[in-house]
């Protein structure tokens, strides 16, 4: 890796006192490889892996494959996660996640504002109860469709991703009874993992980092309702970044959460003026630079928003000749209402976040939700490649069955061979796992892999 910052080294040195030359080895060394599985569908092997001691669906491989030659990252199997960064869902098993929600709904409301390329946001879909609200946002445009992949793989349909600046959630304001600011920072736990963080580090940037850091956190801390959570990380080392914003959310009616973390992890811990935080060094655990906090709302502070719509603002329901169709795609129909966007795409949504999700539609411009289901041309139906990648797709859908080799083959977007296939829609499997749709016509099957998930890289014979 480049050489170390004079002006970085002096800062971990101050960090660090004796500990200093066992974390500049460590940066020496080549970063573990961890992933996270996805328990609504369980086809990874995991026999013989190192489990990630904080988060129950973690675990390090030996080496680095190519992930993208792998079709069971490609159905969502699993997310390609730092270790360190899994810390988030031991921190949620502790608060929100061991306690019921204070907005009065039945149901867990909760936003990760920086959320691309949606680690931190499929992680919280994993750990968080089953019926929860979760909105995913990023800020910057181009970095959406990243963000919009690892969902659609993911497969939940209790997720909405956003397209805004932060400022503009304040009619959430009183909302969300979780809110994570995995925030924008220096990307000095990084330098191991990606040398160019080192040639983009400097004092200066570390000051630009904490400055906007605040002002996002300015903007999350009213839609925290009373008596919710907030939780800050960081993937870097400095006081700056870390414990000055510790101490900031402190003045703005949060208490900091301290958490029982066993001593054989690693993690340290870090305070300041009885405020705490939590550090991953990549020469005390097996993972990269990480900082966690967290904080519960004081009382006081404006109610949450209460939905007096009957109805999404921005699609109509679906014709009911329609429905019969949908219905057939999902495992449990009854569950979900039908709207048509008015670009003519069918979406269905989760009953039981309906009001919710009437609110966030008034709310809030750029967004999507519910399970992107297809749209018709005519009488026919064209289902869309995020319902075949859906959690909730029934399993009784006819399929076909493919091999490593014509998996990859599929995700190339070439036309697979096969004999006596049934004409009409089918499900290309890979370990009983849906990669996308097919299209049986009797002799032959044509590929309906969209064209922006197609792998352009070169496949080795196998």
């Amino acid at each position: 890796m480049p050489q170390l910052p004079a002006a970085f080294q002096q800062q971990m040195q101050h960090l660090l006192a004796a500990d200093y030359p066992a974390f500049a080895d460590a940066l020496g060394t080549l970063p573990p490889v961890s992933i996270r599985l996805n328990g609504r569908k369980p086809a990874f092997d995991t026999a013989g892996l190192l489990p990630v001691p904080w988060c129950a669906d973690g675990f390090y491989l030996p080496e680095r494959p190519v992930f993208t030659l792998d079709p069971l990252f490609q159905a969502g199997a699993y997310y390609v996660q730092e270790a360190s960064s899994m810390l988030l869902a031991e921190a949620i098993r502790q608060t929100v996640g061991a306690r019921k929600p204070y907005t009065g709904q039945p149901h867990v409301r909760a936003l990760d504002l920086c959320a691309a390329p949606g680690g931190k946001t499929t992680l919280m879909a994993s750990v968080l109860p089953l019926d929860s609200l979760l909105v995913c946002n990023e800020v910057i445009r181009s970095r959406v469709p990243i963000l919009r992949e690892n969902i659609d793989k993911w497969g939940y349909a209790n997720v909405v991703v956003a397209n805004h600046d932060p400022d503009d959630f304040a009619p959430l304001t009183g909302f969300f009874d979780l809110v994570m600011v995995d925030a924008p920072c220096s990307g000095e736990g990084l330098f191991r993992k990606d040398p160019r963080a080192v040639d983009e580090w400097s004092p200066d940037h570390v000051q630009l980092c904490s400055a906007r850091q605040k002002r996002i956190l300015s903007a999350a801390a009213p839609l925290v309702a009373e008596r919710g959570w907030l939780i800050y990380s960081t993937c870097t080392y400095n006081d700056a970044e870390n414990l000055d914003n510790v101490r900031f959310l402190t003045q703005q009616g949060f208490e900091n959460v301290p958490l029982a973390l066993p001593d054989d992890w690693g993690v340290v811990t870090r305070t300041t003026e009885g405020s705490v935080g939590y550090q991953c060094y990549p020469h005390q655990v097996r993972g990269e630079g990480f900082f966690i906090s967290v904080f519960r709302k004081k009382l006081g502070g404006e109610s949450a928003p209460i939905s007096k719509g009957r109805g999404l603002k921005s699609a109509r329901p679906v014709h009911h000749k329609q429905l019969g169709t949908l219905r057939t795609y999902l495992r449990d129909p009854d569950a979900f209402s039908y709207w048509q966007k008015p670009n003519d795409e069918l979406i269905a949504v989760p009953v039981a976040l309906e009001k919710d999700l009437v609110l966030i539609d008034s709310a809030l411009r750029n967004k999507g939700f519910g399970i992107a289901m297809g749209q018709f041309k005519g009488t026919d139906f064209l289902p869309d490649h995020a319902l075949a990648l859906s959690t909730e797709l029934t399993p009784d859908l006819p399929g076909l069955d493919l091999d490593r080799d014509d998996a990859l083959r599929y995700f190339k977007k070439e036309n697979l061979t096969a004999t006596n296939v049934p004409k009409g829609w089918l499900l290309a499997r890979y370990q009983g796992l849906p990669l996308g749709w097919l299209k049986g016509l009797g002799n032959r099957v044509n590929n309906y892999l969209p064209k922006e998930w197609r792998i352009r890289m070169d496949i080795p014979e196998f």
